[in-house]
């Protein structure tokens, strides 16, 4: 059962990044000017002190963090500790000085984007956020996105520790997406994720008429990388073991609106299923042909028609959390223009 939302974020901006992860660094505190004494807040509990501080002293190599581990430089309780040490709550961290590469001043998320986002926050109880991402917005930066849905919720939520994605959706889908503000949170829904039990339920627009009887896609996936660089998923008998299972939900002339149930979480796997059984996503520039995407436009669609429409998890403390997403105004309309022929 979904309790309501308890909180929304705070409308004053961002400290700095240091004073947004650790409880012990001050806003004028910068990593890399000197010694650094951080205490760790309980929602990072079990995190590893090597990805505690690669967290942390970003730009600066895996390898150096590990010497500087083997050498003493790091303590925790002014005590040497290994690289595979899980932290407590209220453990003290000193970080020696250690130069950090130059990087180009963090991307802040804008006021429109804030108000976005605020808007978009579906659940915020017991250290998790159930966000309604909009199209277009990576999950994460990197790979030429310099701001993505999690550094914005970090930058939103100043005064929490702890901000992680549970999971993730393509940059062109919309919908429900699970964050979690609680380490704890984190593992357990994550766990339920490998195990099968977190439900999570799609809405895609695919092209032509949906085979009656194909309820279910079973088909293996493998990931490629063309020379340019473009990730491709195609069906291939070496690749990892897939399932889908869809469901139809309304019938249109050279459409059908289907619900689609990932059992695996195969990256491009919805969308792949569907271009297997010869009805790829409307909108989907990757697995389906210009002319389908061309005839779908005339209908006004200018994104990939696939939606996060509801998730469901459980929290650590046997709390129920189900979601849904409404589908958003751009993707309805394209529907309405459909029913009319």
């Amino acid at each position: 059962m979904m309790r309501p939302m308890r909180s929304s974020p705070p409308n004053n901006p961002p400290k700095s990044a240091d004073s947004r992860r650790d409880g012990a660094s001050s806003a004028s505190d910068k990593l890399g000017s000197g010694v650094q004494f951080l205490t760790v807040p309980e929602e990072l509990a079990g995190q590893r002190i090597d990805n505690f501080l690669q967290a942390r002293l970003k730009g600066v190599p895996r390898s150096r963090i590990y010497r500087i581990l083997r050498k003493g430089e790091v303590r925790v309780n002014k005590g040497r500790v290994k690289a595979e040490y899980r932290l407590k709550g209220g453990d003290q961290v000193r970080v020696p000085p250690i130069r950090v590469a130059e990087e180009s001043a963090p991307a802040v998320a804008g006021e429109s984007l804030r108000r976005t986002l605020e808007a978009a926050i579906l659940y915020d109880e017991g250290g998790l956020l159930v966000v309604n991402k909009p199209a277009g917005l990576a999950v994460h930066g990197g790979s030429g996105v310099r701001l993505g849905l999690i550094e914005a919720l970090r930058q939103m939520y100043p005064n929490s520790p702890f901000m992680e994605l549970v999971h993730r959706l393509d940059r062109d889908t919309s919908g429900a997406i699970l964050v979690a503000r609680k380490r704890s949170v984190l593992l357990h829904v994550q766990s339920e994720l490998r195990a099968g039990k977190m439900g999570k339920s799609y809405l895609a627009l695919a092209a032509g008429k949906w085979p009656r009887g194909q309820k279910l896609v079973e088909a293996p996936l493998r990931k490629n990388t063309l020379k340019s660089g473009e990730r491709m998923v195609t069906v291939d008998g070496e690749g990892k073991p897939s399932t889908t299972r869809f469901q139809v939900e309304e019938r249109f002339k050279g459409a059908t609106l289907v619900a689609a149930e990932p059992v695996t979480g195969r990256t491009h796997q919805i969308r792949v299923h569907a271009q297997f059984v010869g009805c790829p996503l409307a909108g989907d520039t990757k697995y389906a042909t210009d002319e389908i995407n061309g005839a779908f436009r005339e209908f006004g669609l200018k994104r990939l028609f696939l939606h996060s429409a509801r998730v469901g998890c459980t929290l650590p403390d046997g709390t129920r959390v189900d979601v849904k997403a409404p589908l958003p105004s751009e993707l309805e309309s394209v529907l309405a223009a459909l029913r009319k022929g």
